[in-house]
């Protein structure tokens, strides 16, 4: 006799329900036809951020162009939804429907952290292994025991921007941040670790989430005098938006260099910023000018399945190695996709991305990876985040109780 917990019903339940309502009518089915992997990816496809979503939909369509869109004998399936957010009420609805309506094996996506938090619940409710290929505020996956990150954290990338400023004679930093989750954390973390280092933090200022005005923001920077500033805003318009005020008001001839996380001179909109990027220097895991074969690979899928974006970005890269993540536990799960077996699966994924190596902490959840500073460099008439110095194995500081 079926039983249903709730209103989440499995996959292999569905399937026999199929094949009874097709013996009750005469039908004959030759063999247990393997149902898709479905997975519900909930992410912005429009607005502002509507590149969040088309980055992590071409990561995950390059990981099929290079491995195929079936793991073991079962088709993936990607059901696309977009919150148009930031828009964590949105974002939960649509994680719900996809649970309950759409019977779903897996959520994935989440380009915001408030998106994530408000879809939380509804992994934990339904036992649904729950992919973030993107939003990066270090508390993401304390949530629920059904979350896992392939992207990164904000910790853990702005902690080795403090040490290599430290360590390469910046003195005294001012601190620009959006404030929200990801801007906190990073704004926290970078500061604990460049004071330790013997840094001075000069003064610190938060910016608003949506439509920021930049220019007092960045006049008041100057009045300070630092020796450098250090930035996280969200990747997109106010990537642009920061880097024309930080050139409008001459920070540049002032003597003031911008240290920051690579959202700031992030790949799917550098070419837009031009000549007043070059030169920045940033802490992150993933440029587009990554040198490996893996990396050469990811970008010739992308450009075959993107043709509508410049190049892949960090977020596309967390699709792919998300991607990667899932068919693991399809590869050996089949058709039975128990919640706490995926997780188990999940929590000891270890890859070679085209990133370079990433394992998940088994205790956390959360990637560990290396972190790259780079410095933006012309390359013919293209403008590149170029790596020069890296630091491997890292893992996100915030979990570790560790600010230093």
């Amino acid at each position: 006799m079926l039983r249903e917990t709730g209103v989440f019903l499995h996959a292999d339940q569905r399937m026999i329900r199929a094949v009874a309502a097709a013996a009750a009518l005469g039908l004959f089915l030759p063999a247990f036809a393997a149902e898709p992997v479905r997975i519900g990816v909930v992410a912005p496809f429009s607005g502002v951020a509507a590149d969040f979503g088309k980055q992590m939909q071409a990561g995950m369509n390059a990981w099929m162009k290079i491995h195929g869109d079936t793991v073991a004998g079962r088709k993936i399936e990607l059901l696309i939804r977009d919150t148009g957010g930031p828009n964590p009420e949105v974002a939960k609805r649509l994680a719900q429907e996809l649970v309950t309506r759409d019977s779903v094996d897996f959520l994935a996506g989440f380009g915001f952290t408030p998106e994530a938090m408000a879809s939380a619940p509804i992994a934990t409710e339904a036992k649904k292994p729950m992919v973030i290929m993107n939003a990066a505020t270090s508390v993401i996956t304390t949530r629920s025991p059904y979350i896992v990150r392939f992207s990164m954290t904000l910790p853990q990338v702005s902690a080795p921007m403090a040490t290599w400023a430290a360590k390469n004679g910046i003195k005294k930093v001012y601190t620009l941040v959006t404030d929200f989750g990801p801007g906190i954390d990073a704004e926290k973390q970078f500061s604990a670790t460049f004071k330790a280092a013997g840094g001075e933090i000069v003064d610190s200022v938060r910016t608003p989430l949506r439509n920021p005005e930049f220019g007092p923001y960045v006049q008041r920077i100057k009045d300070a005098k630092p020796e450098a500033v250090f930035i996280f805003v969200p990747a997109g318009e106010q990537s642009v938006a920061f880097m024309k005020a930080f050139e409008e008001r001459g920070l540049k001839e002032a003597g003031i260099k911008i240290i920051a996380t690579g959202d700031l001179t992030d790949d799917d909109v550098l070419q837009s910023i031009g000549e007043p990027v070059l030169g920045v220097i940033t802490s992150f895991h993933y440029s587009a000018y990554h040198d490996s074969p893996e990396n050469k690979a990811f970008v010739k899928a992308f450009h075959e399945v993107a043709k509508d974006l410049p190049r892949p970005n960090f977020m596309a890269v967390g699709g792919y190695d998300g991607m990667a993540g899932i068919a693991e536990v399809v590869a050996k799960l089949g058709n039975d996709i128990d919640g706490d077996k995926a997780m188990e699966i999940l929590k000891n994924v270890k890859l070679t991305s085209p990133r370079g190596p990433i394992a998940i902490d088994p205790a956390t959840r959360d990637i560990v990876q290396t972190i790259y500073i780079r410095r933006v460099q012309k390359v013919g008439d293209q403008y590149y985040n170029v790596e020069f110095d890296k630091y491997p194995d890292v893992r996100d500081p915030g979990k570790l109780g560790d600010n230093k």
